[in-house]
């Protein structure tokens, strides 16, 4: 299973989340919202990267709770709330989000 852009492809699990992390960029990660009926908008690159900053201090995708907490921290309680998140990745912020980032599903994650 794999993601093709532009005659290269990147081989991802059974659930869509990529096997090697460090083939992650912008247009895979247009491909794999595309696949997952998001639309991209400044908001979503925001949570996306986010995400990919704290995968990086601490080497682990954070559960919803962790991350509605961490949002809210950096960019106060309208952004950092359960409705904001989930209105942009309705099927799971964490776990939507995380995959879009090109990180591993968020433990404790169905």
């Amino acid at each position: 299973m794999a993601y093709e852009i532009n005659g290269k492809t990147f081989e991802h699990d059974e659930e869509g989340y990529l096997t090697d992390l460090n083939e992650w960029n912008e247009d895979l990660a247009a491909i794999i919202a595309k696949d997952e009926e998001i639309d991209m908008t400044d908001e979503h690159w925001e949570v996306v990267n986010f995400l990919r900053e704290y995968y990086n201090e601490y080497q682990i995708a954070p559960a919803v709770r962790v991350l509605v907490k961490a949002i809210k921290k950096k960019f106060g309680k309208e952004k950092g709330s359960n409705k904001y998140l989930y209105e942009l990745f309705p099927y799971g912020p964490a776990k939507q989000a995380c995959k879009i980032a090109g990180l591993p599903k968020p433990t404790g994650c169905i």
